[in-house]
């Protein structure tokens, strides 16, 4: 059994509060370890790893003299290296002024800049490492859909079907099915067949070819939830089958997809095939900013359900160099996405609405976890991606902030003066705290 699928039952409030400081807990573990890991192996000695801020819970120094704790406030974490001056750096004049040459290379503030760079890309670099890890493992898991298609595991819909597992489907409709490896050869596919309840499939069943009859190979039903969507507000749920809209009868998603896109808006009346029983659901579609092949952005409307085929595909295993590739390109076109909806919001080409505060990431958190331990493993991953993008952006007290101070003393051969870097840090971190209250105001007064 799937523990996280129990969260709705447990309360809202405190499931997403646990559900967002599991998540923020390991991405910082991970950061702050990248920190303090490559400082060691750089030959920075650490006085201090934290996870979480305040009055220290629980705390133990290891034989290097570092003290491990977890403090009260569980929103963030650090490393303090020797001879600095507190948890955000800074140098410590006074414990400096006391040290030997050799003291002081164990140092922070004093060891080589090539050592202090490392140290300090070693946190985002540990966030992506994390995400690839996670995104590798989740596609060898999961494997590849068998070819040819071979129906797997057939899902629960209010009409009946002849398909059975281990069929293979050689034909549907006279066409046979392209490989899902050809998005674009499949897509064409799904389109030529004709839009009707029933349709027929020519499958190879035990040695055998025999014609069957089955539904509508993407009927309208419901997978997964898009996290603080229309279809989660309203309570629709995973294995849910859309049966009517407006009363009008569906049996296909693209109709479902027709009818939200074009409501602008307006509430729609469903009815709900949910284990035998029709449930009533009214929701209204928002509006979202969609990306596209291009990098540019669609705004349409979405209820924010995702659906699948009548039936779960049979799969084989995935090979542990392709599931890897797949991880290292799917950081990528979370970073690409990232930082092309940024600009977007920058220029105003979409609403800054998109950018979510932490409310709005502690609701996706919960909604991802009560969705199973897969999708919320695969939420970690993407969130620890983002944080590791974030930290390389050039800001003073971000972690791109020092990259930048580092690469300036490369090339002038000195670091920037301790005023320049006062002034600098005060600047950054008032941007840091402008960026976070801008983005929870957009948590609490967005649609």
């Amino acid at each position: 059994m799937d523990l996280t699928t129990l969260i709705p039952q447990f309360g809202g409030v405190l499931w997403t509060i646990f559900a967002f400081i599991v998540a923020l807990s390991v991405i910082v573990a991970i950061h702050e370890y990248g920190h303090y890991i490559v400082g060691r192996w750089s030959g920075i000695d650490a006085d201090v790893f934290s996870l979480g801020f305040g009055p220290v819970l629980f705390s133990r120094y290891d034989r290097r003299g570092t003290k491990w704790q977890f403090a009260l406030i569980p929103l963030g974490g650090y490393v303090k290296f020797k001879g600095d001056a507190n948890a955000s750096g800074g140098l410590d004049l006074d414990a400096m002024s006391h040290m030997d040459a050799a003291e002081r290379r164990r140092t922070m503030n004093g060891a080589p800049l090539w050592a202090r760079a490392a140290t300090v890309a070693a946190g985002p670099a540990f966030n992506f490492a994390l995400s690839i890890i996670i995104f590798t493992g989740v596609f060898m898991a999961r494997g590849v859909v068998s070819e040819p298609l071979t129906v797997g595991e057939l899902r629960t819909l209010p009409v009946a079907q002849q398909l059975q597992e281990g069929d293979v489907i050689l034909q549907i409709e006279g066409k046979a099915p392209p490989s899902f490896d050809d998005p674009v050869a499949y897509e064409a596919f799904m389109k030529a067949l004709p839009q009707q309840p029933r349709l027929e499939y020519l499958v190879e069943r035990g040695g055998r070819r025999d014609t069957v009859s089955g539904p509508y190979v993407y009927p309208p039903i419901v997978t997964s939830i898009v996290p603080r969507s229309a279809a989660g507000d309203a309570g629709l749920q995973q294995g849910d089958v859309i049966v009517t809209i407006n009363g009008q009868e569906v049996f296909a998603f693209d109709q479902l997809k027709v009818e939200v896109e074009g409501s602008d808006g307006a509430p729609l009346a469903l009815e709900v095939w949910r284990g035998g029983d029709i449930v009533p659901i009214t929701l209204s579609p928002k509006r979202i900013d969609e990306p596209q092949p291009d990098n540019s952005f669609r705004t349409v409307f979405r209820i924010g359900v995702i659906g699948g085929i009548a039936f779960e595909p049979a799969t084989e295993s995935a090979g542990f160099v392709e599931s890897f590739t797949s991880g290292v390109v799917q950081v990528g076109t979370i970073m690409q996405g990232s930082l092309s909806g940024l600009w977007h919001m920058i220029t105003g080409a979409i609403s800054t609405c998109n950018l979510s505060g932490p409310i709005g990431i502690a609701e996706t958190s919960a909604d991802m976890a009560s969705q199973g331990t897969t999708s919320f493993i695969w939420f970690i991953a993407v969130l620890s991606t983002a944080v590791g993008l974030l930290n390389l952006f050039p800001v003073p007290v971000l972690d791109g902030g020092h990259l930048v101070f580092h690469a300036y003393e490369a090339v002038s051969g000195r670091p920037p003066s301790d005023r320049a870097l006062r002034v600098l840090m005060s600047i950054g971190l008032t941007l840091v705290l402008g960026l976070m209250v801008f983005a929870l105001s957009n948590d609490l007064f967005c649609p």
